[in-house]
């Protein structure tokens, strides 16, 4: 299509300004709740590399991140993150072998996790034992229903396909069919990484069980002093950091890790640091603890430098220089897209010491917004000519409100601070959308004036004037389907709306039709 960015693909398919800049808007939602993720993920990593609190390993990272990201550019980043996932899958693999090993005897853990363990009892079995014995529930229960799994699993898929960090990637290819390839090829290495997760995830829970549950805690004593059943030295390493802890209730100087909150003293456990703890709760070589630190560091700094990449050419590219001035020089546009960086940095920072919940689930409501809001407009307007300005306009907005503001409700409910945070930031939208349409006319009025209620409702919530909503709870999910899977939800209306209001509207120019018909010919492309 020849358009290096995903706005300036709407921006020509959906020939609006306005459809441009929504899909700036959606960009920047998306790229700046998963950066929240990623920041977090590369705050642990350093916190336990160089053995300091967790904020100061977030600001540690965010620099590095910063640096390389805006030296580089899309070329740099294009090189590091090739790099950058060798190592991160082999980072993954060879302690995930290595556990499966020790564990169950099979080099392959994705055989591991469903064969038996070393004494022959089934692995699962044998964890769903442990737990009930400890008060939890059962490993292989579950606590999310079957629409639910579908859901998430839908949000995860069709919102990999509207992720504008992975989509800008394939730009950087000189063929489609080059693109296709890549994307086959990276399906496999995907498919290899989530179906040993699971294997990881067991694996981690027994260890940690088996070596922390019961033992005697011996910080204050020198490794050699310390008695055979002492907590492993990992224990006393990750509590470092703030993000694992042990308070003797009982006073017996052993760590009695319980479901029950009134025995258990294993008081603080953040569930993210067990992909990087999982080697050294195994008891592995060093090397292999090492490599998967690296590996860590590496997933996690490659994919926040392709999202600051986004977040700067959003701002720089696609609003600026598009939109809002388009007479100013490259030179300019470059410095405004380094100042982008700089600020999304310095909001992914706040981001990462407070994130909305763990790195997992973050991602997966990054995945669910841009399921809702690219996804549809991405699809359509490839798949249906029919398909117009005003509906991609309204599918973007609805499904990225919508999911928007279920994520919000239930995860951290509209307190009034953050209600006053997310109507200000919608009515600086608002009147950036009213400015960049450059109308003037009666049509462009409501959008100035929803900008201005907007803007009044976000100083009251600001300033707590504004009465607040509690979070929601599990109860009240629509459906049964949690903020993680949402996404597929926001998705179908926005699909719905999308159809909708193109078929109770104008068709596009025949030019523009045209112009998907030719997009759809795949050897017109191929080069």
């Amino acid at each position: 299509f020849g358009k290096f960015t995903v706005p300036d693909f709407v921006g020509d398919r959906y020939y609006s300004q306005a459809a441009r800049i929504v899909a700036v808007i959606c960009a920047l939602f998306v790229s700046f709740t998963y950066i929240a993720g990623q920041m977090r993920g590369v705050g642990i990593a350093f916190s336990n590399f160089l053995h300091v609190p967790i904020e100061v390993g977030v600001i540690v990272g965010a620099i590095i991140v910063l640096f390389y990201a805006v030296l580089g550019g899309m070329r740099g980043i294009t090189y590091t993150q090739v790099a950058q996932y060798c190592v991160l899958i082999f980072a993954f693999m060879v302690p995930a072998i290595f556990l499966s090993l020790q564990i169950t005897g099979t080099p392959i853990p994705q055989l591991g996790f469903i064969g038996n363990a070393q004494d022959g009892t089934p692995l699962l079995q044998g964890l769903d034992t442990t737990l009930v014995d400890l008060g939890f529930q059962p490993y292989t229960d579950g606590s999310k229903s079957t629409l639910d799994v579908f859901a998430i699993t839908l949000a995860l898929m069709v919102g990999t396909a509207g992720l504008p960090h992975v989509i800008i990637r394939f730009f950087t290819v000189p063929k489609a069919s080059d693109a296709r390839r890549s994307a086959g090829w990276a399906l496999i290495f995907i498919a290899i990484l989530y179906t040993t997760a699971p294997a990881v995830a067991v694996f981690a829970r027994s260890n940690f069980i088996e070596t922390v549950n019961e033992s005697t805690y011996a910080a204050d004593l020198a490794p050699e002093e310390r008695p055979a059943d002492a907590t492993p030295d990992w224990f006393y390493n990750w509590e470092e950091t703030g993000l694992l802890g042990f308070t003797d209730l009982n006073g017996d100087g052993r760590i009695q890790y319980r479901a029950d909150p009134a025995e258990n003293e294993v008081t603080t456990l953040d569930r993210d640091i067990f992909v990087l703890a999982n080697p050294e709760i195994g008891n592995l070589p060093a090397w292999v603890i090492g490599l998967v630190v690296a590996g860590g560091l590496a997933a996690a700094l490659s994919t926040a430098a392709g999202l600051l990449m986004v977040i700067s050419s959003a701002v720089s590219h696609d609003l600026c220089k598009k939109v809002l001035l388009p007479d100013m020089s490259e030179t300019q546009e470059l410095l405004v897209a380094r100042t982008a960086a700089m600020v999304a940095v310095l909001i992914a920072i706040i981001a990462g010491i407070y994130p909305p919940g763990f790195v997992a689930a973050v991602v997966a409501f990054a995945f669910g917004l841009a399921a809702a809001s690219f996804f549809p407009a991405i699809f359509l307007g490839i798949f249906w000519k029919r398909m117009n300005k005003e509906g991609a306009v309204s599918g973007m907005s609805i499904g990225l409100l919508t999911t928007g503001a279920y994520i919000i409700h239930f995860k951290i409910g509209f307190s009034p601070i953050v209600t006053g945070v997310v109507a200000l930031v919608l009515a600086l939208a608002g009147l950036v959308l009213f400015i960049g349409t450059r109308t003037g006319g009666r049509g462009s009025m409501p959008v100035l004036a929803g900008s201005g209620l907007l803007g009044l409702v976000g100083l009251l919530g600001v300033t707590g004037i504004l009465p607040g909503l509690s979070p929601g709870t599990a109860d009240d999910w629509f459906l049964g389907i949690s903020p993680e899977g949402f996404g597929a939800v926001g998705m179908l209306l926005a699909f719905a709306v999308s159809i909708s209001v193109s078929l109770a509207t104008k068709a596009p120019p025949q030019d523009v039709q045209d112009m998907v018909e030719e997009i759809r010919i795949p050897s017109a492309r191929t080069g």
